[in-house]
């Protein structure tokens, strides 16, 4: 059985996955005439650069013949991780701004849009539709009725799923609450990031080492977490990214003056 303040956590969960998002847009839209556009753009960025073509990637290079040595090493499975989302999410971030937000003002506006976007989208696929599904699968464990799942897969992936269903009715309301806590300090690393490439692209010329500076702080971001959350308690490991998000939104704030 799924603990009933697992669930409420859940539901909770994935109505702030969704509505922080949500609201931010709207609240910039209506407060600062942001453009929905520009919004959108920044989702279907992270939604192809991050969840399709680097999926892709992970998919050839973990399940090729280097795969193994690459996970079986933490440094170098961090190392990797970290670059890969670095590189394609910067250099989508980076296209998108380029090419598709051409016609937006010079200013800071489009930027701070597009890192909602990008940073909300992630938010709300990653963590809130999560919830809702986690949520389901657990009211169904509790209603007794998990067996529709494994009717619904092939055999070789019931030990999978048994080991998920386990893992639903061992969660403590710690780990749902920091998964949160985790996807905010994410969101504002965004915008900070989205920031730094917005400045890149509208001035250029000197200021183009902005881009590789954001893929080197993502990539240190993301590789960092995987290189400690074996190491310090789950707490410690999100103060430590949440630090680093608020520090690179800083720059991002302070770069964007240029502007």
């Amino acid at each position: 059985m799924v603990p009933v303040s697992s669930l409420i956590l859940m539901a909770v969960g994935a109505v702030l996955g969704i509505a922080v998002p949500v609201c931010l847009a709207v609240w910039l839209m209506r407060k600062y005439r942001a453009r929905l556009s520009t919004i959108l753009i920044g989702a279907g960025t992270f939604i192809v650069f991050a969840l399709v073509l680097e999926s892709i990637m992970h998919q050839l290079v973990l399940k090729g013949p280097n795969g193994p040595a690459i996970m079986g090493n933490t440094l170098l499975f961090a190392v990797y991780g970290g670059l890969a989302a670095g590189v394609f999410e910067e250099t989508g971030r980076f296209l998108s701004m380029k090419f598709l937000l051409k016609k937006e003002p010079s200013t800071a506006l489009p930027g701070i849009a597009y890192g909602i976007g990008h940073g909300g989208a992630e938010m709300l696929i990653i963590f809130g539709i999560t919830m809702i599904s986690n949520f389901v699968v657990s009211a169904l464990i509790n209603a007794g009725l998990s067996g529709i799942l494994f009717a619904k897969v092939p055999e070789d992936a019931a030990a999978q799923l048994q080991a998920q269903l386990n893992q639903l009715q061992t969660v403590g309301a710690g780990t749902l609450l920091t998964g949160l806590w985790e996807r905010i300090s994410a969101l504002v690393l965004h915008l900070g990031l989205s920031m730094l490439v917005w400045v890149a692209v509208r001035k250029g010329g000197k200021w183009l080492w902005l881009f590789p500076a954001a893929v080197a702080l993502h990539a240190i971001v993301d590789s960092g977490v995987v290189m400690l959350q074996k190491s310090v308690g789950m707490v410690q490991l999100e103060l430590i990214v949440s630090a680093e998000a608020v520090a690179v939104a800083a720059i991002g704030y302070m770069v964007a003056r240029k502007l």
